[in-house]
């Protein structure tokens, strides 16, 4: 995350706001820039406190980054891959939706033995403030 400023909680969960209707199935997706914004500051926050280049999450076309500790790698496909969809992902984020379930699932792919961002998720300020 080098050359990018730390999110502050307040700020994740602002980016969050916009989107709680539509994680919630109350609304239909908000415009692309909104799930973009929502995704990309999720994703930031989670490679913020937990840095690191073993494990790539890519939430296509949003944002890839990089995180958690271990070996890192320099050229092609890392080892360790979490991919999912927007709605997916932020269900994660925000703890609507269990790590395990989302794989048993189908809606996230995730590849290597360190690809298991369970421990990480739901994000730390998002833990005891859901967004139901």
């Amino acid at each position: 995350m080098a050359g990018s400023a730390p999110i502050a909680a307040e700020e994740l969960r602002a980016v969050l706001e916009p989107v709680r209707p539509w994680l919630a199935g109350e609304a239909g997706q908000p415009p692309r820039a909104v799930v973009g914004a929502a995704v990309k500051t999720t994703a930031r926050w989670l490679a913020q406190q937990v840095p690191g280049r073993s494990v790539e999450l890519r939430v296509p076309p949003h944002v890839a980054v990089q995180c958690v500790p271990g070996p890192r790698h320099t050229r092609g496909t890392p080892p360790n891959v979490v991919e999912t969809d927007a709605a997916t992902w932020l269900r994660l984020a925000t703890g609507q939706l269990t790590w395990d379930a989302a794989v048993a699932e189908g809606t996230v792919s995730a590849s290597g033995n360190r690809a298991d961002l369970s421990a990480h998720l739901p994000l730390r300020p998002l833990r005891s403030r859901p967004l139901r």
